[in-house]
């Protein structure tokens, strides 16, 4: 606990309707629907549900290094064909702000550049120079002199964002506040940021490789299902064209315990390649590790994969991997898991061109899953020639041969034959 000072405020005295409004009847309230502001970019505005709101304040929060700032700097510069934009910087320097810009292509007078961490000053600035877009980066940077805490505490990241929260809706100034992620994972703390704006925006991915994943887990203006998927090269981020081809394995020909299924973020299907593997364990107890997928869940599938299959790995080590680093949340892909398991386990390829999807119940049961037609849609557009489904779910599609099964153990027999 770290006790901070507040300055004490002056509260004016009662008056008639002191700052306020009166009651309004719902059906007297005058609905103005303004247009979005497109970005350019088309997976950004899909995730944030057809382009920015006006006088929104979006949090885009992510590990460091992982891109922030490049796709701050990249939106600021398509923002600045529409008016003027401020970016804030309290971590770099104008030189650093401009070699950036110069690395990343960006060459505007439209787009004007801040180093400052009060938020006084900034709300100052920003006043009078009536910006369309304001970028703050980061908020953990940011302090009040109302408060007397740290840069980055609690008390100063809230009071802040709280403060840019009211000049945005006050001046109707689209604003985007950058947050880095704790170590707990969330954004500058616990909850602390996530109420006070109107979109939350999750860059993920690993430093190391090139193709980054945003999701919305807030959003006021849209769904919170959607994904957006990026590749970062040397000039900046730019749009996936084909997102399905990066989660599947660079191998021609894919190895014994190697699946593939359908899964859906928001109204996207994604080809999604899962490989499972086992192996004698040198422990007493043996290991259940998990990249992209619920644990806990992996060791029910397990567990029905013995009771109900006929196949036991429970005495094994066993790994899943999901390949591309998406995290898959739906028992869509079930099915598909335990395939992968049995594939290691009898040391038998699965068909190169069969795509597996299905919930799977504790008694063995194959259990539909949502949106069929739209996942073997996709897999037929990638060239596919055999779904692995259940029953319920069976329709005709141009191309696609259809095995619908009722059961872990009937989906097990006609692998099994293949």
């Amino acid at each position: 606990m770290v006790e901070e000072r507040a300055v004490a405020k002056k509260h004016p005295g009662r008056t008639n309707n002191a700052g306020g409004h009166k009651p309004l009847p719902l059906n007297q309230v005058k609905v103005e629907k303004k247009p979005r502001l497109i970005t350019g970019y088309g997976e950004l505005d899909r995730v944030l549900g057809g382009g920015i709101v006006p006088g929104s304040v979006i949090l885009l929060g992510g590990d460091p290094g992982i891109g922030k700032s490049t796709l701050a700097m990249q939106l600021s510069a398509r923002m600045a064909e529409k008016g003027k934009v401020l970016y804030v910087s309290g971590e770099e320097s104008f030189l650093q702000l401009k070699l950036r810009s110069e690395r990343l292509g960006i060459s505007t007078e439209d787009l004007y550049l801040l180093s400052q961490t009060e938020a006084e000053e900034i709300e100052t600035q920003a006043t009078d120079l009536e910006p369309v877009f304001l970028v703050i980066d980061s908020i953990q940077t940011m302090t009040t002199a109302i408060l007397s805490g740290a840069a980055g505490s609690i008390g100063q990241v809230r009071e802040v964002a709280a403060r840019f929260q009211r000049l945005a809706k006050k001046r109707g100034i689209t604003t985007l506040i950058v947050g880095h992620v704790t170590k707990i994972g969330a954004i500058a703390g616990p909850r602390t940021l996530e109420h006070v704006v109107d979109t939350v925006l999750y860059f993920e991915g690993e430093r190391f490789q090139q193709y980054r994943i945003l999701r919305a887990v807030k959003n006021r203006f849209g769904s919170t299902n959607e994904i957006g998927l990026f590749e970062m090269s040397r000039k900046g981020l730019t749009d996936v064209e084909n997102p399905s081809f990066i989660f599947l394995s660079e191998e021609t020909d894919r190895p014994a315990g190697a699946a593939v299924t359908v899964v859906l973020e928001g109204t996207r299907p994604l080809v999604v390649e899962v490989q499972g593997l086992t192996a004698p364990t040198p422990f007493s107890i043996p290991q259940r590790i998990t990249t992209g997928f619920p644990h806990r869940r992996f060791a029910m599938l397990l567990a029905v994969l013995a009771r109900r299959g006929g196949l036991s790995a429970l005495n094994l080590d066993t790994y899943l991997n999901v390949v591309g680093g998406i995290t898959i949340e739906e028992p869509s892909c079930d099915l598909a898991v335990l395939a992968a398991i049995a594939s290691s386990l009898a040391d038998r390829r699965l068909p190169e061109n069969m795509v597996i999807f299905g919930e799977i119940g504790l008694g063995g049961e194959v259990r539909t899953v949502s949106q069929a037609e739209l996942r073997l849609k996709e897999a037929a557009r990638l060239g596919f020639k055999q779904a692995l489904l259940p029953k319920r779910n069976a329709s005709k599609i141009d191309g696609l041969e259809v095995v619908p099964v009722g059961s872990i153990r009937e989906a097990l027999q006609y692998l099994g034959k293949l």
